[in-house]
């Protein structure tokens, strides 16, 4: 009878599942635009909505009252209970963010004596006041005059004249610092003044004269030794810069000019990410080019181009992610099967081939000039900075769909990202998301690198998705040497409880994620030590509902591993996932991971989810893919089912 019972209720079970998973099939679905790619909403904090607004004020453009109520009904609603505003859902209060949402809001029009803009004044008096905001808000303040020039740091453009051998050299730091340094050079040699027709303020918000105010303080992360040298050489570069030959200074600015024209990559923008488009519409803006100078104009559409503008509400986002929306997608459908699924997968792989960048070598080819281009970038186009954690995924999701379906035509793009992966390895076995061997740490001591984000070195993550590529085609750590040095990478930078950090999701449980399925496609043994440790780690720190969470606060300085938080569907897809990759498919802990995600499933068969799950910066900027919590459950759900329904129980494939 207890046999029956059991097999009955197996059988229920089972059902349920194949409902869940096809409701989120057809939801997911629903989402593919037609011409087969999928594109989601990536939504960071209040930070790139309020500074567009700042942007159009800065500008002098005509407003725009429908969309400007727009954004700040979206800032309103997005203000923290504490009065500031936070880099994620629920998270305490950031300076730099509070101030810039608080100046757009009164730029649009709100009053100081509104509630909301009394308890944003007092939340950011209670921290210090504006004084403590970082150097990227410093230099918008500084250009609408509420700052002098005093208080941010010397950037001189002759920057731009350093040969390669000099300490500081532009092409030694990441490509988003780069993209983003270039036009900032040029408006710092300048010092515009914004056009600000209403002539808004935001004195109040100091506890002192903000005119008064000198240089940052030492960030958290520099060292004393490194930042007293940089904040020297920032004193005397103070003094001597006006001194500079006028012919030198202009040579600068043509050598500035001419790096950031090369790389203009149409509506899509300079590094096809929003601060370096707002820096240049504003760089050529302060060098005399009116709204119809073409390089002018066709940056500031594509600034138009990353706006979300609904029925009540409208946002500015950083950047757009088409690439990576529509390879994860195709796995998790690829996973999830069927009629519909698989052609609608191939709909989407067929679109990221032309996408493949085969004739640009970008600026990654300085250090790797005999290596031929050949990966995709993250957004629609960025042929300059194609990004090594998504052509990874692209080419396995292209690979499972010739060797589980037999489709052709993806051979050539397969053979060249491999060729360009491969060759950027860097020195320690890792790999960065868009770089080589950007080992130059000293630099987040200068006095502009507050933030910590200069550079971009090798990651757990992104290196544990090369690896999981290059074993889907077939290397293993005894058969490769790229593999094996990269497994070596891997080893070392294990955490003590288990974990690995994940520099792009947030964060241990995404990082583990991202190895497990690494090691166990590079053939690394479930009973291996390394993947014991960390598939026990995982299931130690599931919640008591049965999902996943982990707070952005992980990522502090002062490391304390992981930290609890809610769950969320898409990192209880991560760690099911991470947790079958490791061999535990029969886990209590997957039976209850699985049974939280179905019962979190909302009526379009997809899930709801607030919290941010990805990270831009550790510590400064976080994201919200919200195709996250759509295609990742789906692929865990998918993938339980496919395993319990083998006699091996090994996960195939590299994700």
């Amino acid at each position: 009878m207890d046999s029956v019972n059991a097999t009955s209720r197996e059988a229920l079970e089972s059902k349920v599942l194949e409902s869940s998973i096809a409701s989120a099939t057809q939801g997911v679905l629903g989402f593919q635009q037609s011409d087969g790619h999928w594109v989601f909403e990536l939504e960071a904090d209040a930070t790139i909505p309020a500074e567009y607004i700042l942007l159009r004020h800065h500008l002098g453009e005509p407003v725009d009252a429908q969309l400007e109520a727009k954004i700040g009904n979206y800032l309103r609603r997005i203000q923290g209970a504490h009065g500031g505003w936070p880099l994620v859902h629920d998270g305490p209060l950031d300076m730099s963010a509070s101030v810039k949402a608080y100046f757009a809001l009164k730029m649009i029009g709100d009053s100081v004596d509104a509630p909301h803009m009394v308890r944003a004044r007092e939340a950011i008096h209670a921290h210090g006041g504006a004084v403590n905001s970082n150097v990227f808000t410093r230099f918008t303040l500084a250009m609408f005059g509420v700052l002098t020039w005093r208080a941010v740091p010397v950037l001189p453009v002759e920057i731009t004249l350093l040969p390669f051998w000099f300490p500081f050299h532009i092409n030694k730091i990441s490509y988003w610092a780069r993209t983003t340094m270039v036009p900032l050079l040029v408006l710092a040699a300048l010092k515009p003044r914004a056009k600000n027709p209403k002539g808004v303020g935001i004195d109040e918000l100091f506890l002192g004269d903000p005119r008064s105010i000198g240089m940052t303080a030492k960030a958290p992360h520099q060292s004393m030794a490194w930042f007293l040298l940089f904040r020297a050489l920032d004193t005397i570069l103070r003094v001597v810069e006006p001194m500079f030959p006028k012919r030198l200074r202009q040579r600068a600015i043509d050598a500035a000019l001419a790096f950031t024209e090369e790389r203009l990559n149409g509506e899509d923008g300079m590094g096809a990410i929003y601060p370096p488009m707002a820096n240049i519409v504003m760089m050529y803006d302060a060098l005399g080019k009116d709204e119809n100078y073409p390089p002018r104009a066709t940056t500031r559409r594509g600034l138009d181009k990353l706006l979300v503008i609904g029925d009540d509400e409208a946002y500015c986002q950083p950047c757009v992610s088409p690439i990576w929306d529509t390879t994860l997608t195709a796995h998790a459908l690829l996973e999830a099967g069927g009629d519909k699924a698989v052609p609608a997968a191939k709909q989407g792989l067929d679109w990221l081939i032309p996408k493949q960048e085969l004739e640009v070598k970008g600026d990654w080819a300085v250090k790797r000039p005999d290596v031929r281009p050949g990966g995709w970038a993250f957004q629609y186009n960025n042929a300059h900075y194609p990004d090594l954690d998504d052509t990874a995924v692209v080419v396995m999701s292209m690979d499972r769909m010739r060797r589980e379906h037999g489709t052709a035509g993806y051979d050539a793009a397969i053979d060249r990202a491999r060729e360009w992966i491969e060759g950027m390895q860097s020195d320690d076995g890792g790999w960065a998301a868009f770089d080589v061997n950007n080992f130059e740490y000293y630099l987040n001591n200068i006095p502009f690198s507050d933030h910590g984000a200069l550079l971009d070195p090798p990651t757990e993550d992104v290196t544990a998705r090369c690896i999981s590529m290059l074993g889907q085609l077939g290397e293993t750590e005894k058969t490769s040497k790229h593999v094996a040095d990269g497994v070596a990478y891997l080893r070392k930078t294990q955490h003590p409880e288990g974990s690995w950090y994940g520099r792009w999701g947030m964060n241990f449980i995404y990082g583990t994620w991202s190895v497990l399925c690494a090691l166990n496609m590079a053939g690394i043994r479930h009973d291996d030590p390394m993947m014991r440790k960390a598939a026990n780690w995982l299931a130690s720190i599931q919640n008591k509902d049965g999902g996943w969470g982990e707070d952005a606060v992980s990522y502090r300085l002062d490391y304390k591993g992981w930290e609890a938080a809610p769950s969320t569907a898409s990192q209880t897809a991560w760690a099911l996932l991470a947790l079958m990759a490791a061999g535990e498919v029969d886990h209590p802990a997957v039976a209850r991971g699985v049974e939280y995600l179905i019962a979190t499933q909302n009526q379009k068969g997809l899930w709801d989810e607030s919290r941010y799950t990805a990270t831009g910066f550790p510590r400064v900027f976080y994201l919200r893919y919200h195709g996250y919590a759509k295609f990742f459950p789906l692929w865990a759900l998918a993938r339980y089912r496919n395993l319990r329904s083998t006699n091996s129980r090994v996960v195939g494939v590299g994700m």
